[in-house]
């Protein structure tokens, strides 16, 4: 049983923030880590600890629950306060459904996953919602709105991995430019992030360096990852692309490693 301490139920997911609202509502909430990507064993209680910082100056409460999420193909994050089939926060608990800050305040709140014994090999992902207190907007109809941070968590059970595949290439246009695109699908039983540079050369003969977008690739889906051309330095923009690009090379997702061999035509 877990103790009385955690008295809500919770999944684990990625962190979500919402500055500008959340400051416009009266507080301003830092949180890290961002998320939290870890593993754990079937038959374990993992546990960790969110550091929230209150930088608004007048004293802060804020509501805390669990959700399910979903992620868009634009890469935003929808939550949902209604069980998923497969979700797991019934396993999961939160230190307090409410928290309150002095100006300035400082806390760590605490939440935990009770992990069954015969839990399968996969991922849990939820995310802990920590919400401000509704206000009314200023305006001829006043609405009463409140800013949100979402914590996502992603926990690996047992030997989850992702199995990330080419499943084919287009192209995206992005503040002007036509960028490649590498469509990813994952075959594996837990999320994946691209990393690392990829090599390519275009029509014109012209060398290229590549940087991949780093959206999760969640279990199952298949995601447009864009791959954003690199410039010399921070203050010069890359050259346009002359397509059709050839790519070659890897690029890396965890301890693992994904050959990228292609041709993109415009």
């Amino acid at each position: 049983m877990m103790p009385a301490i955690f008295r809500r139920l919770l999944p684990i997911a990625l962190l979500c923030m919402l500055p500008t609202l959340a400051f416009a509502q009266g507080f301003s909430i830092l949180v890290s880590p961002p998320r939290f990507e870890d593993s754990a064993k079937a038959g374990t209680t993992y546990r960790n600890v969110i550091e929230i910082n209150n930088t608004f100056a007048q004293p802060t409460h804020m509501s805390v629950k669990t959700a399910d999420w979903t992620l868009g193909a634009d890469g935003g994050v929808n939550f949902s306060d209604a069980l998923a089939p497969d979700s797991c926060r019934p396993w999961a608990g939160i230190e307090a459904n409410e928290v309150a800050f002095a100006g300035k305040g400082k806390r760590r709140f605490r939440f935990e996953v009770a992990i069954p014994a015969n839990a399968p090999s996969g991922e849990c992902r939820f995310a802990i919602m920590l919400e401000g207190d509704p206000q009314a907007v200023k305006g001829n109809v006043p609405v009463p709105v409140s800013g949100r941070i979402g914590v996502i968590v992603y926990l690996a059970i047992g030997d989850a991995q992702p199995q990330l595949d080419v499943a084919g290439t287009k192209t995206t246009t992005q503040q002007g430019r036509t960028i490649p695109v590498l469509k990813i699908h994952n075959g594996g039983n837990a999320h994946g992030r691209l990393e690392g540079f990829i090599d390519g050369r275009d029509a014109s003969g012209r060398k290229f360096t590549f940087v991949p977008s780093n959206l999760p690739i969640l279990r199952g889906e298949t995601r447009d990852i864009a791959l954003v051309p690199q410039g010399d330095n921070d203050a010069t923009a890359a050259a346009a692309i002359t397509y059709p690009l050839t790519l070659k090379g890897q690029l890396d997702y965890g301890s693992r490693h994904l050959a990228v061999d292609a041709s993109i035509a415009r």
